[in-house]
C-alpha cells in the first residue's frame, strides 16, 4: 500500500503577536526561505499557500494568529529528513520565540492516495480526530512511526 499512498502533514501554531509585529520578524522573513527548501527537498509533492507563496494570510481558525502548515510529501522519511536534516530545525528550535503553546496537538499525520490534495477542512478534521482518539491509521504522530529516529532525537535536544 506505501507505493500507493503519500503522506500528508499538518502543523498548526498559534503566534505570539500579530504577523506583521516585529517581535515575530525573523519567522515571518525566513518563511520564503524555508518554503523554497521545502519545495526542492527530496519526497517533497505540494503545500498550502495563496498567491503570496505562503499562508499565513489564509485564516483556517477563528484566532487570526493561528497559521497552518499543510502539505504532502512522498513518504515519512522524506519529511523527516526536510524538518530535521534541512535549516528548517534552526526554526524548529527557535519556535519558542515565536509562538504560544496550544492545548493539545498541533501536528498529526496521514496517509494520502496519490494525487490527493489535502483541504484544510480534511486536515483539521484529522487533527482533531487525532487529539480526541489518539494515534490510529486515520491520523498519527512521529511516536507512532518506529523508523522516525530523528525525531526522537531531535524533539529533546
Amino acid at each position: 500500500m506505501k507505493h500507493l499512498t503519500h503522506l500528508a502533514q499538518i502543523n498548526i501554531a498559534k503566534l505570539k503577536y500579530d504577523v506583521d509585529d516585529s517581535r515575530v520578524g525573523d519567522f515571518v522573513a525566513g518563511l520564503d526561505f524555508i518554503n523554497g527548501i521545502a519545495e526542492k527537498a527530496e519526497g517533497f509533492v505540494w503545500r498550502y499557500q495563496d498567491d503570496s507563496g505562503n499562508a499565513t494570510a489564509m485564516q483556517a481558525f477563528p484566532d487570526p494568529r493561528i497559521i497552518v502548515n499543510l502539505s504532502v510529501w512522498k513518504d515519512v522519511e522524506t519529511l523527516e529528513r526536510f524538518v530535521w536534516k534541512t535549516v528548517h530545525v534552526r526554526f524548529y528550535n527557535r519556535r519558542d520565540d515565536w509562538f504560544d503553546k496550544l492545548d493539545g496537538n498541533h501536528f498529526v499525520m496521514w496517509r494520502v492516495a496519490k494525487g490527493h490534495i489535502p483541504t484544510v477542512e480534511e486536515a483539521k478534521q484529522r487533527l482533531d480526530h487525532f487529539n480526541e482518539h489518539g494515534p490510529s491509521d486515520f491520523a498519527f504522530g512521529w511516536e507512532t512511526i518506529p523508523q522516525a529516529k530523528l525525531w526522537k532525537s531531535k524533539r529533546c535536544a
